[in-house]
């Protein structure tokens, strides 16, 4: 029986929606639940995240016949943790405030079970082009579920997206959502949408092959 080739694109779309490393493998919980009171913050989370994935990724596969197997899992983390003090220094020049807001999360990312998990899993027995478009897969797909929580918070949280007032004069914030109690029912709500989509899908697949059969 023939094996079923998977198209580059598919490596890149499948952490998107099938596994999103937050709404489906819910991988990254630490920084999806604590940064994400702004919108902000959440993409910036993200982005670092992303780079991150896509240049471990890449470092991974390039050297995956130089590391000993017995000695993958520090290196990975070596590589990880390099790429990780790129980005504190990089976000560090660009914005100091930012820099702030994220705090210990950004060094946090060098234990970010999906970056170590990817390395593992898919980087170190994949070529450099499908590993870098897995991590990036992968990255955005994280960034997005970020964003969608982080939306939600400062919106309901603050009245405002991205520091912009969204309501009129008067409307009353839930204070809950800036709070670290507001990222889980953040988190609640979007999960529940996200299983109830999915489950959509499988019922409408299985009448689909219920009629083709």
């Amino acid at each position: 029986m023939a094996v079923k080739q998977v198209s580059p694109t598919d490596e890149f779309i499948k952490g998107l929606w099938r596994d999103n490393p937050v709404f489906i493998q819910v991988l990254g919980m630490c920084p999806a639940l604590a940064v994400s009171n702004t919108a902000i913050n959440a993409l910036a989370m993200g982005l670092a995240t992303t780079f991150v994935l896509v240049m471990a990724g890449l470092s991974v596969s390039l050297l995956r016949r130089f590391i000993p197997r017995e000695a993958r899992i520090v290196s990975y983390i070596c590589i990880i943790a390099t790429f990780v003090t790129c980005v504190d220094y990089l976000m560090m020049a660009l914005s100091l405030e930012l820099h702030r807001a994220l705090g210990a999360f950004i060094a946090l990312i060098v234990v970010n079970c999906l970056i170590l998990g990817r390395a593992e899993a898919f980087a170190s027995k994949n070529k450099p082009g499908r590993a870098m478009l897995d991590g990036l897969g992968m990255g955005v797909g994280f960034t997005l579920a970020l964003l969608f929580i982080g939306v939600v918070r400062e919106l309901l949280g603050s009245g405002s997206l991205f520091g912009i007032p969204m309501f009129p004069e008067g409307f009353q914030t839930w204070t809950i959502m800036v709070l670290p109690s507001g990222g889980f029912l953040a988190m609640a709500g979007w999960l529940l949408l996200v299983n109830w989509i999915r489950q959509k899908e499988d019922e409408a697949a299985k009448r689909a092959t219920e009629a083709g059969s």
